[in-house]
C-alpha cells in the first residue's frame, strides 16, 4: 500500500479579517489528516522568518502548496520574503541543493476578476498558468515538480453567487488525491488549472 504523501500548505493573506474565500479554504485544510498548515503572516508578524524551522518543514513533507490571494499578479509580499531566505543556494537549488528534488508544487490561489480576464484578448492579457512561470520556473529549478495552479476566479462575488461551497469541496478532493498519490504533475500537466483534472476524473 502507497504511502500518504504529506502535505504543507503556506498560507498567505495580510488581511485576513477582511477575507470570505480564503479563511474558508484554510479552515477546510486545517481539518485534513497528512496536512500541515502555516499561517505566514500569523507566525511571522515582523516578518523575521525562521529559516531553519521552515527549511526543515519542506524536508518533512512530499508537497508543497503556496495557498494565497493574487496580488498584482503575483503573491504576497512574506511568500516573496519566504522564498528569498528559505530557499537558500546548496539546499533548495546548485550542485550540492538537492533538498527538494522530487518533490510536488501547487499554488491554491483566488483572483478577483472574472475568468474571462485571464486569456490574451482580456483584461490581463495573460492566463494564470502564465502569470505563475516565475513560480513555475522556481519549482524546476529546486527540482520540484509542478501542478497547475487550484484557483477561485470572481471570488469577490463568489460567496454572493453561491459558488463558495462548491469550491471549497473540491480543494477537499484535491487535497485527498494528492495525500493518496492519485492527483500527480504527470496526470495533470496538460491542464490550464487544478480544476480541470478534477473534472476529468481521477481515471482520465
Amino acid at each position: 500500500m502507497q504511502a500518504s504523501r504529506r502535505v504543507l500548505i503556506l498560507f498567505a493573506h495580510p488581511s485576513l479579517d477582511r477575507s470570505e474565500i480564503n479563511c474558508e479554504l484554510l479552515n477546510a485544510s486545517q481539518q485534513r489528516e497528512h496536512v500541515t498548515v502555516v499561517d505566514l503572516y500569523a507566525e511571522y508578524p515582523t516578518f523575521r522568518i525562521d529559516v531553519d524551522r521552515e527549511q526543515q518543514r519542506l524536508l518533512d513533507h512530499d508537497v508543497i502548496v503556496f495557498m494565497f490571494p493574487l496580488y498584482w499578479y503575483s503573491t504576497p509580499a512574506i511568500l516573496k520574503e519566504w522564498q528569498d531566505l528559505v530557499l537558500e543556494y546548496g539546499f533548495a537549488y546548485g550542485a550540492e541543493g538537492t533538498a527538494l528534488h522530487d518533490k510536488w508544487f501547487l499554488c491554491a490561489l483566488t483572483a478577483g476578476g472574472r475568468a474571462d480576464a485571464y486569456r490574451e484578448q482580456g483584461f490581463n492579457h495573460y492566463t494564470i498558468r502564465e502569470l505563475m512561470r516565475p513560480l513555475e520556473q522556481t519549482a524546476v529549478l529546486c527540482g520540484m515538480a509542478f501542478l497547475p495552479p487550484f484557483t477561485l476566479f470572481g471570488a469577490r462575488s463568489a460567496l454572493e453567487e453561491g459558488r463558495l461551497g462548491e469550491h471549497v469541496a473540491n480543494w477537499e478532493q484535491a487535497l485527498s488525491l494528492l495525500v493518496s498519490g492519485e492527483l500527480t504533475p504527470e496526470g495533470a500537466d496538460d491542464c490550464e488549472r487544478l480544476q480541470q483534472f478534477l473534472a476529468l476524473g481521477v481515471s482520465a
